[in-house]
């Protein structure tokens, strides 16, 4: 079991005994996310799996948020974005942008000369520590200052 899904678990056990009806629910969501991505990758997680999972709830809840804002459902945005709060709590830090830049850089100096061969070394190098959007607007700034 990697040691995100226990301090999930452990979590999810506190939030229950507290009574606390939306972070129990979003808790045990993901904790029966992580659960069925062991199921279908028939082997226990490894913590940058249940990281995967917990960045798609991250994602889709952001979605939801931008998708209840252009439909005037306030009250249900600004849930959705309180559970994303609260799972970005279980993120690992993030990388700082300037970090990234140089990274840009360097790959550019190396021959790199286009958006898809820039990403694929970026994102590599900083893979569970950095927002994909991010990086792909960092190197897009980057690749406008070389042309």
């Amino acid at each position: 079991m990697s040691a995100l899904l226990a301090r999930l678990q452990q979590e999810l056990i506190g939030a229950r005994k507290a009574r606390e009806a939306d972070r129990t629910l979003l808790l045990s969501t993901i904790v029966s996310d992580i659960k069925a991505r062991e199921i279908d990758l028939t082997r226990p997680l490894a913590d940058d799996d249940a990281l995967e999972v917990v960045r798609k709830g991250i994602k889709k809840r952001r979605e939801s948020v931008e998708a209840y804002r252009a439909g005037g459902r306030d009250e249900l945005a600004a849930k959705e974005a309180a559970e994303v709060a609260i799972l970005e709590a279980y993120l690992p830090p993030q990388a700082n942008p300037d970090d990234i830049r140089a990274a840009a850089r360097e790959a550019i100096v190396a021959g790199a000369t286009n958006l898809g061969a820039v990403m694929g070394k970026v994102m590599a190098r900083f893979k569970g520590i950095a927002d994909g959007a991010v990086i792909s607007q960092i190197v897009r700034e980057e690749l406008a200052k070389q042309g």
